[in-house]
Order: structure tokens, then C-alpha cells, then sequence
């Protein structure tokens, strides 16, 4: 039986390199030691031999560089996750938002897309959905196809439906969606509002200006220098006075741009942005 190697940092910046050049995914400002740690988990768990052979599959085989990228860059997200943050937009953030005649939101590493439906259940609920656009975007146009399906597994749907009546729900969660077998689909209502599409943080620029940007739990994976590229192009994707929410670990503070933002609840990490 052959011992599975560790791809070393050298070879991991042979890997980066290549997947710059070939295919267009800039991983370089990504976090080394999260970087690390999940493409060996990739190449341990596909049982690569070699990493001559890990490499040659990267280069060549287009199908595994999607797989690739969805296992680097694929965050753990559900719907209505953290209520209390959802409950804070629900009380504080959607009454502003209700003041504009059209309201965009952007949604920045959507991955399987949870959250923008979450939102979209909220601006329902609030009788804002009707003038609001979601634009829910990803590195990784796999994710993106399943999230524009708003199809989920079932078993998941008792602890959204708790995360959603903890988040000031009123409704029954199960009107939302239909069950199928082992699935949940979403009603049309709600994905009909949302734009889904391709979009690389690290090198795309602004595409419109935003009332709100939500990117929780994305920027945990970038190193600082990315992380001040991103709230640049936040900043000048924002309308003045929009609102910018991040993860429970991620903060504005001490960043570049922290002295245009005002923190709106510091607890839920959501800020405002007044210059």
C-alpha cells in the first residue's frame, strides 16, 4: 500500500501559478495555511500517487478544474444562518431600504446560494421584494448553477425552518417551497428577482452600485492585502449610505476604508457607509 504524500509550498505555488495562467482562477492572495490545507485534502482524497500526476489533471482535465475550485473556494453556509443577524436586517437595515424606488442587493460569494434566498424571503416578508434585485455571484459557476435551481435537501429544512422563526419569521417556512422525494424546491417568486452569476473577487471589478452587499464568511480565506482589494471595490460598489454585512469573524475595522463606514450593529458586523 503506497503512502499519500503532502503537497509541499512550492508545489502548491507551481499549482496557483498554473491554474493563473491555463484557466484564469487567481488564487495567489488566498490564505496560505487555508489554501494549504484544503488542496491536500483534495489530493488525499482523490488519491493522487504523485504530484506530477495532481498536476497533469489541473493542466489538462477542465472537468477537474471545476472540482478543483469547488473544493477550494466553497464555504459552509445555510439558510437564515446566524438569526440574530437576519433578525437585525429584518429591524434595522430593510426599513432604509425600503425608503429607495429600486433596491439592488448584492450577494458576494454566494456559493450554493442559502443566504440569497433567506433575503429574498425577507424582502417578501417586508413587501419589498417586488422593487428589490438580487445579484448573487460566485467564483465557481457549479455552485451557481445549483444555487439558481433553489433546490435543497429536505433533511435540512428543520433546522432552516428553526433559523428562520428565530430570525423573526411569521410565517409557516414550509410555504416557501415544495417537497419533491428527498428535495425542497423553492417557490419561482422568490429566484425570479435574482441575477446569478460568474464573478472572481480578486480580479473582477464593480458592476453596479448596491444599496446592500452582504459577503459573509468569504474574506476569512483571503490574506490582508486581498481582504483591502475587496473592501475597495465594496466601497466603491455601495451607494452612499448603503450597507455593507460580513461574517461573524470578518471586520471593517482597521482596514483602508474603515474611516468611510459607520459600525450599524458591531455585534452583527454590518456597517454603513457615509463618505
Amino acid at each position: 500500500m503506497f503512502e499519500l504524500k503532502v503537497v509541499q509550498d512550492d508545489e502548491i505555488k507551481v499549482l496557483l501559478n498554473d491554474l493563473l495562467e491555463l484557466h484564469g482562477y487567481d488564487f495567489t492572495d488566498y490564505s496560505k495555511a487555508s489554501l494549504k490545507r484544503r488542496i491536500n485534502r483534495l489530493f488525499t482524497l482523490d488519491r493522487f500517487p504523485s504530484f506530477a500526476e495532481f498536476r497533469y489533471r489541473l493542466m489538462h482535465d477542465a472537468q477537474y478544474v471545476r472540482r478543483f475550485v469547488e473544493q477550494i473556494t466553497v464555504p459552509v453556509t445555510e439558510m437564515f444562518r446566524d438569526p440574530s443577524f437576519y433578525k437585525t436586517l429584518r429591524e434595522e437595515v430593510l426599513p432604509v431600504l425600503g425608503t429607495y424606488p429600486v433596491i439592488r442587493i448584492w450577494h458576494a460569494g454566494c456559493a450554493t446560494g442559502e443566504e440569497v434566498y433567506s433575503m429574498a424571503i425577507l424582502l417578501k416578508e417586508a413587501n419589498l421584494l417586488h422593487k428589490s434585485l438580487l445579484y448573487a455571484t460566485d467564483i465557481n459557476p457549479e455552485v451557481l448553477e445549483r444555487a439558481s435551481n433553489g433546490i435543497f435537501p429536505l433533511n435540512q429544512m428543520k433546522q432552516y425552518s428553526e433559523n428562520y422563526i428565530s430570525s423573526g419569521g411569521k410565517q409557516e417556512f414550509s410555504s416557501y417551497y415544495s417537497a419533491k422525494y428527498d428535495m425542497a424546491k423553492f417557490e419561482d417568486s422568490l429566484s425570479s428577482k435574482m441575477i446569478f452569476s460568474t464573478h472572481n473577487l480578486v480580479s473582477d471589478r464593480s458592476f453596479n452600485e448596491f444599496q446592500l452587499i452582504l459577503c459573509r464568511n468569504v474574506l476569512i480565506y483571503f490574506d490582508r492585502q486581498l481582504q483591502t482589494r475587496v473592501f475597495e471595490l465594496f466601497t466603491e460598489s455601495l451607494d452612499n449610505l448603503g450597507f455593507l454585512a460580513l461574517g461573524s469573524k470578518e471586520t471593517l475595522r482597521f482596514s483602508a476604508v474603515a474611516a468611510r463606514f459607520k459600525a450599524i450593529n458591531a455585534k452583527e458586523k454590518i456597517w454603513r457607509k457615509i463618505a
